[in-house]
């Protein structure tokens, strides 16, 4: 019965000591992301980027264009805002990172462009 109950106590410390170290405010203490001044600034240059994005965003002129090439035409439009939020986020220069942002920029002006047709 003994033995029992240290293995509980020991059960119990394990679980109380596994939660600390799973909590999110612990594993990105000193992190870049628990920078709140940067993630606004992320933030806003995100909404800045939509923005443009939309603001550009118009229908297909005819059938035969493609929405692709329009949505590449929206997102040409706003690459400096896309850069700025590259440059803000991408902090080691990774060229994969600037690549997915630059997709992401593509996939919401494709979807703002089919928003836009009649």
């Amino acid at each position: 019965m003994k033995l029992l109950r240290l293995s509980m106590r020991g059960t119990v410390a394990v679980l109380a000591l596994s939660s600390v170290a799973c909590s999110r405010d612990y594993l990105f203490e000193g992190n870049q992301y628990s920078n709140p001044i940067r993630n606004a600034r992320i933030k806003e240059l995100y909404q800045a980027r939509d923005a443009c994005l939309a603001r550009n965003a118009v229908p297909a002129e005819s059938a035969n264009t493609d929405v692709a090439s329009v949505a590449k035409a929206v997102s040409l439009a706003c690459a400096p805002e896309t850069d700025r939020l590259i440059t803000a986020t991408n902090l080691d220069r990774d060229p994969k990172v600037a690549e997915a942002i630059r997709g992401d920029t593509e996939r919401k002006a494709a979807q703002l462009v089919l928003r836009a047709q009649p």
